[in-house]
């Protein structure tokens, strides 16, 4: 039984509401296009060069990475117009393989992956947004993690306010980005003509990366790429989506990938691959050699660009909260909806509270590594829940049917992906990732399969003043769910 705040307009159940459908294609391009280019293409250049070894094969990296991003994308597609519900690889997962593993997807993601990658973002976006006020030296260590968690704030209030308006901001920032990133292409073409091009005629001189080097290689440059599955995460918000999620997606991506490899050919007309690796940011070294008096401007925008990824991203995390809440597979405030405003803030708010934590122990490079490793192994999964469910769920309706050789090739390379480094470089941080996600279910068991009856007898107090205190009714989805589709006379 819910329990609803004692007040006139919340007494009845027909004051339940769903979240708004206000997503468009131009706002869903927007959304792809803004999460995929935050800092990756102002950092990890540095470290796909590291790890490739040489110009030739850190641009074949890069682009490589966009082709595996759009058959990645492709799988989606087919997932996203098959299974119209929010969240991401969650109901993917839970048609596919059941509750167990769909529980420990939302548990991994909703606890460490999402906030860990909001945090990831704030951090980049507070030191280029700390950096001029410390000219000649790195900013301090308190005043950008304190600038990062004040960004997370700021970021959770625009989402819980209105989804127009975070809409608004991701459109307006992922303008803000492109345009630098025209600034920087159109800058090296201008370069290239005027016969820079010395790094780039020796492009595969050096040595050859090991099969590991490779895979970090790889990990960094599709760090720079991820956000293509983001769409999937607000299927239900979106309009039409059995025609604007495959465009949109079919937009962003080749989008994305030619404006990295452009805006990496523009920095090696101006840089050998040895200042590249020593430049503490990338871009901003390109600003300074290119466009003085106006290098500024490259600085800028890099904030601009971060801050609209870590939008982007605060946008489609919330999404799996609510949605996870919903089936049960976390506490049950997190489905609730804003009355006034129609947005999950309850899940929103949590995701934000994870990121500061994360702020707090962590560096950015640690971060990555946990990241990429349980994202991708995710990734494959979804590949394998595509391939399985072509088998088991043949009945289901696809307007969008990719051939099955792409699912196949997607979790291949996902379990390279995973595999290779921990070959060649094992490391802790794939140890912590394992047994946290294994760790779930010491929580699915005694409170998810068996219905622990004293954690619900505790929770409902909790639950009501949580709804007091943040004004948030349960979504007709959720309080409706397994039932016939109530009517306005059958509603109590």
């Amino acid at each position: 039984m819910v329990a609803y705040p004692d007040r006139k307009c919340w007494t009845d159940r027909r004051s339940l509401c769903n979240l708004q459908i206000a997503v468009g294609l131009f706002s869903g391009v927007c959304l792809i296009v803004g999460t995929m280019i935050g800092s990756g293409i102002f950092i990890s250049p540095k470290a796909v060069l590291l790890y490739s070894g040489a110009v030739g094969p850190c641009l074949s990296i890069w682009a490589t990475c966009g082709v595996l991003s759009t058959i990645g994308a492709l799988c989606y597609v087919e997932l996203g117009t098959m299974i119209t519900k929010s969240g991401g690889e969650y109901p993917y997962f839970m048609e596919a393989f059941g509750s167990v593993v769909a529980y420990l997807y939302s548990w991994t993601t909703v606890m460490v992956l999402k906030p860990s990658s909001f945090a990831i973002i704030t951090l980049s976006f507070a030191e280029y947004a700390s950096a001029p006020f410390y000219p000649g030296c790195t900013p301090p260590l308190v005043v950008t993690k304190c600038l990062s968690a004040a960004a997370i704030f700021l970021i959770i209030i625009v989402n819980c306010l209105s989804v127009k308006l975070a809409s608004y901001v991701q459109n307006f920032f992922t303008a803000a980005k492109l345009l630098i990133i025209f600034v920087i292409v159109g800058a090296g073409i201008f370069m290239l003509a005027q016969g820079k091009t010395e790094t780039l005629s020796n492009a595969f001189e050096g040595p050859s990366p090991s099969v590991g080097a490779v895979g970090l290689a790889f990990y960094n440059g599709l760090w720079a790429y991820d956000g293509w599955n983001q769409l999937n995460f607000i299927t239900e918000e979106l309009k039409d989506p059995y025609r604007n999620l495959p465009l949109a997606i079919m937009i962003g991506i080749p989008l994305v990938t030619v404006c990295y490899v452009m805006v990496n050919i523009a920095y090696f007309t101006v840089m050998t691959p040895t200042e590249l690796l020593l430049s503490p940011a990338v871009a901003v070294t390109f600003g300074d050699r290119v466009l003085y008096p106006m290098s500024w401007i490259v600085p800028l925008f890099v904030v601009f660009s971060t801050f609209g990824s870590a939008n982007g991203s605060c946008f489609t995390a919330g999404r799996l909260a609510y949605v996870a809440g919903r089936e049960g597979h976390m506490v049950k405030i997190l489905s609730y909806v804003s009355l006034r405003r129609c947005t999950p803030s309850p899940a929103l708010i949590f995701n934000g509270f994870l990121g500061i934590f994360y702020i707090i122990p962590a560096d950015i490079n640690t971060l990555i590594n946990y990241f990429s490793f349980a994202q991708w192994a995710f990734y494959g999964m979804a590949a394998l829940a595509l391939i399985v469910m072509r088998f088991t769920r043949k009945e289901m309706h696809r307007p969008i049917k990719v051939p099955i050789v792409i699912p196949g090739l997607m979790l291949v390379v996902s379990c390279y992906l995973v595999l290779a480094p921990i070959i060649e470089e094992p490391r802790m941080e794939h140890l912590y990732c394992t047994i946290f996600i294994f760790s779930g279910l010491l929580l699915y068991y005694p409170f998810i399969y068996r219905k622990a009856e004293w954690a619900r007898r505790l929770m409902r107090p909790i639950t009501m003043h949580l709804q007091l205190l943040m004004e948030v009714v349960p979504s007709e989805q959720a309080e409706w769910e397994g039932t016939e589709p109530p009517t306005e006379n059958s509603r109590p």
